[in-house]
């Protein structure tokens, strides 16, 4: 028997054939095209749950600080602002960076005389803190009956590391993102 030579076609043919039949290397490509998708949902995932931790310190932190004020407590302590901020970092727990937090206290008579404060000021920087450290926060938050807004606003450098969820504060999602926490209340009648 003699071979006789393929045309161009026939070897073509053959060799589509002979990949066709070769199932070597089929894992690998796969998973080429799915780590990536996985890879990024699984950070996206992180990232969200760091962000719920955060954002949930911070909640639990304000109304646990804020009960100092709603009581009257900080006032019979005359609690100094830097001391009510100590108190709202405490009770946020670990997670939060008290450097990166600012605490804004307003009071009314009224509801309507409250509106929530900015967290970013005219620079598009964190907002300071209401009041300097030495100064009584009962100064901010007013007396009995009267209506508090206790206004956490805190930098959250985490969100450079997962800029792909576009939490920053600039144009390009850099920079911090800014996590709220509010609690709203009237004070009790305490005097």
């Amino acid at each position: 028997m003699s071979l006789v030579p393929l045309s161009k076609s026939g070897r073509a043919r053959f060799a589509l054939r002979r990949l066709h039949r070769d199932e070597s290397g089929v894992a690998a490509i796969e998973f080429a095209i799915v780590a990536l998708p996985f890879l990024l949902f699984t950070l996206g995932l992180i990232g969200l749950g760091l962000y719920f931790l955060a954002s949930t310190s911070l909640e639990y932190g304000v109304e646990k600080a804020s009960r100092k004020l709603l009581t009257g407590e900080a006032k019979k302590e005359s609690m100094t602002a830097g001391q009510f901020r100590q108190n709202v970092c405490l009770a946020s727990g670990t997670y939060i960076d008290c450097s990166k937090l600012s605490v804004l206290v307003q009071s009314a008579n009224n509801w309507d005389g409250l509106a929530p404060q900015p967290c970013l000021d005219e620079d598009n920087k964190l907002a300071a803190s209401t009041g300097a450290d030495e100064e009584l926060i009962s100064k901010y938050s007013g007396g009995a009956e009267k209506v508090v807004m206790v206004t956490l606003c805190y930098a959250w450098e985490l969100a450079n590391t997962f800029q792909f969820l576009g939490l920053g504060i600039e144009d390009d999602g850099s920079g911090p993102a800014i996590i709220q926490a509010a609690a709203a209340f009237k004070s009790e009648p305490y005097e």
